[in-house]
């Protein structure tokens, strides 16, 4: 049995819902069983439990990077109960992606408290792909109305877009999909570069989240 664990990870309003969707499909034609992992942070807040609610920004976010530990560690647990010979499982965004929301400071203290550290997390995810924001590139796209946890003008957005790729920068297998095509393409892309990632990494995923 090989599982597979990647990170979708982008700037805000990039695609990532449709490409999940559009992932499922096309990976399932080709003999995986897809099992995803739902945003931890988009999680809390549309049930209450947003930044503004915590006591500190540190408080918040380490709360997300907690969640999200213990989300892949039982993830991880029940794929490996799966009757299929090849699983992928697919983290709507990961552990470092907390640190565009942190200083320097408290991303390090949150990882501390968990006893981790930030290669650890990083190189914890077999590859990451990176959609870019809409607002760089195809700005008449971008949108707020799609997802109610998001709040970013088209400046913050491009952003917060390149402190996600600045967060993940150092992974051994991080892709880019930007906007240089149209949207079905861009989908088309990605899902092109996940299975060459795929048919190339012969390796069963491991967690250190126990």
């Amino acid at each position: 049995m090989k599982i597979n664990k990647i990170v979708i990870t982008g700037g805000p309003c990039a695609g990532k819902t449709t490409g999940l969707s559009y992932l499922e499909q096309e990976l399932t034609k080709i003999g995986y069983k897809v099992v995803f992992l739902n945003e931890s942070a988009t999680e809390l807040i549309l049930n209450g439990l947003d930044r503004r609610s915590s006591k500190t920004n540190l408080d918040f976010e380490r709360n997300i990077i907690d969640l999200q530990v213990e989300k892949e560690r039982l993830y991880m647990d029940y794929c490996r109960n799966l009757q299929y010979d090849n699983v992928l499982l697919v983290c709507d965004r990961g552990v470092m992606d907390c640190k565009c929301y942190m200083t320097d400071c408290e991303f390090d203290t949150a990882l501390k408290q968990l006893n981790l550290n930030s290669i650890q997390v990083r190189n914890n995810y077999d590859a990451v792909f990176h959609l870019v924001t809409s607002a760089k590139g195809a700005e008449e796209a971008y949108t707020l109305s799609n997802n109610k946890a998001r709040y970013e003008t088209v400046e913050q957005a491009i952003k917060s877009d390149e402190k996600t790729m600045n967060a993940w920068s150092g992974h051994p297998h991080l892709r880019v999909i930007d906007n240089s095509t149209n949207f079905e393409n861009k989908m088309k892309r990605l899902v092109k570069e996940i299975c060459s990632f795929l048919q190339t990494n012969n390796n069963s995923a491991t967690s250190i989240y126990h």
